[in-house]
């Protein structure tokens, strides 16, 4: 097989995968349309991080960006959360009607800063991933599956709860995990050898095989995707929220990558991944366009009142915030807050929040809307039925 062999683990027959060392052998072949998706998705990528770069307040937007491939990555897993929720969450420490898992995905976010900051001085390594799995767990459900640690005992993929016998993939062993992961780590390194990209896109296949974790490999292995964008220096922050395409191909996401083990088709895989890169690039780039444009409109409307204009400043940081937010940050008093907010929520600017919370919030409704829908809805009942789930054999 191209891409690892079966091994028995036990008496009863269950095969595990185990992994051959990237890059593939043969090599990934490089047929005209491969070549045409890497070039068109190099160039969207480029023109994405020269926009978003051009805007006066550019790490607010990276931020939204993280926060929306937080959400989008969680969704996946089946987390209900919405990119609003989170928003609330960080603003005033709670949530209207609490929807589940949106500790989870403020963890996420976290963690992908985390790691960009750690990229600035070290190259990606093992001890990376680690930290990042570990405060992707911290103190949500799940935390005893032993965060920021390696697995030492064997894990499958499958239905919640299912047995190893029912089990739709068994990863290897922790010995061949371990070699495996070291491999990776190798590979990683390896600048000269494969177009970044490319280079992205089989990284994320094979830590999907090897599943490292006891909990949480999913949404690690879509974070080693924009860790290798900035290691690569391809990307200066996490602009791109790759899993909005992953969500909305999942079934198909799954089934390459298991054509990957199964099959050794790295090709069908990698041409998946850059068509999906190329997307979400234009798809972000529109967005960063749509930020600059509706920011000098809503700074020419206002043009005249500078507490107006320090609150669409401060809107673009925190899009969703109350009354109280509003009078800490411009020094003025309550009254004059409670005034100014009426005024912006009567031109369309700001509209009140949903929810049951005692504190009114008010959202940033054009802004918002800039961002992909997806990453504002919760995922639906039909959606959550692909979710993968593993399960897993507690180390005695």
């Amino acid at each position: 097989m191209r891409s690892g062999n079966y091994v028995i683990i036990s008496e009863k027959g269950h095969r595990a995968f185990v992994p051959f060392p990237l890059p593939p052998d043969p090599p990934v072949r490089m047929d005209a349309e491969m070549v045409r998706l890497l070039s068109d998705a190099d160039s969207v990528l480029g023109r994405l991080d020269g926009v978003a770069a051009a805007l006066p307040d550019w790490d607010q937007f990276a931020g939204m960006f993280a926060r929306c491939e937080a959400v989008l990555s969680s969704q996946i897993e089946g987390t209900q959360s919405t990119l609003e929720d989170v928003l609330e969450f960080e603003t005033e420490g709670e949530v209207s009607d609490s929807p589940g898992g949106i500790e989870e995905v403020v963890n996420y976010v976290r963690a992908m800063e985390g790691g960009f900051e750690r990229l600035k001085d070290t190259p990606l390594s093992l001890s990376l991933i680690r930290e990042t799995h570990a405060e992707l767990l911290r103190g949500v459900p799940g935390a005893q599956r032993y965060p920021g640690q390696f697995r030492r005992s064997q894990n499958w993929v499958g239905p919640a709860g299912c047995m190893i016998e029912e089990a739709d993939y068994i990863p290897p062993p922790p010995p061949e995990m371990r070699m495996a992961l070291r491999d990776l780590e190798d590979f990683a390194h390896d600048r000269e050898s494969l177009p970044a990209l490319i280079q992205c896109g089989l990284a994320h296949a094979q830590f999907d095989i090897i599943q490292p974790f006891l909990d949480g490999n999913g949404r690690v292995g879509r974070l080693l995707i924009m860790f290798l964008l900035c290691d690569r220096q391809i990307l200066r922050r996490p602009l791109l929220y790759f899993s909005y395409y992953l969500k909305a191909h999942r079934a198909r996401y799954y089934d390459l990558l298991r054509a990957v083990r199964d099959d050794g088709d790295w090709e069908g895989w990698l041409k998946f991944f850059l068509r999906g890169v190329g997307e979400a690039s234009a798809a972000a780039t529109d967005t960063a366009l749509g930020v600059r444009a509706l920011r000098e409109q809503h700074r020419q409307e206002y043009s005249g009142d500078a507490y107006a204009l320090a609150l669409l400043d401060f809107l673009h940081r925190v899009p969703v915030l109350s009354a109280r937010k509003v009078q800490k940050h411009l020094g003025c008093s309550y009254a004059t807050a409670n005034t100014l907010i009426s005024r912006l929520e009567k031109s369309g600017i700001l509209s009140k929040c949903a929810g049951r919370s005692r504190t009114r919030r008010f959202r940033y409704a054009p802004y918002l809307a800039l961002f992909d829908r997806q990453a504002l809805q919760g995922s639906s009942p039909d959606e959550l039925g692909g979710t993968r789930t593993t399960s897993y054999i507690r180390r005695r």
